[in-house]
């Protein structure tokens, strides 16, 4: 697990975002669970964001702590997430986590594909 300095990440998450995490480990009944973002291909425009909660880390996942919460991303999907913010929205619509992806081309309505 190669844990990085927020000050040098190349991605950031909102203290929204961290909160949720945290409400959602909470809920779970283990404070260790870290949000796990990966990228995979497929989805309406190329590529799809993935969201999980994880309690553990592979040697080639690169973990942040943002506003004490811990965000997991594997090597292959940071080249694709690199400028990105993680966000949550709480709206009377829907709840989720967002990516505002600077490197993406376009997006699908829903906000969960993208392409580069």
């Amino acid at each position: 697990m190669n844990s990085i300095s927020t000050d040098t990440a190349p991605l950031t998450m909102t203290a929204a975002a961290a909160q949720r995490v945290q409400v959602l480990a909470k809920e779970e009944g283990n404070p260790a669970l870290m949000l796990r973002l990966a990228v995979s291909g497929g989805g309406c425009s190329g590529f799809s964001y993935n969201f999980s909660m994880d309690a553990d880390a592979t040697s080639d996942d690169k973990v942040f702590e943002f506003h004490g919460s811990k965000l997991i991303v594997d090597e292959t999907s940071m080249d694709l997430l690199k400028g990105c913010q993680i966000d949550y929205v709480d709206t009377l619509m829907a709840s989720s986590f967002q990516i505002v992806n600077p490197n993406a081309t376009s997006t699908c309505g829903c906000g969960t594909s993208f392409a580069i």
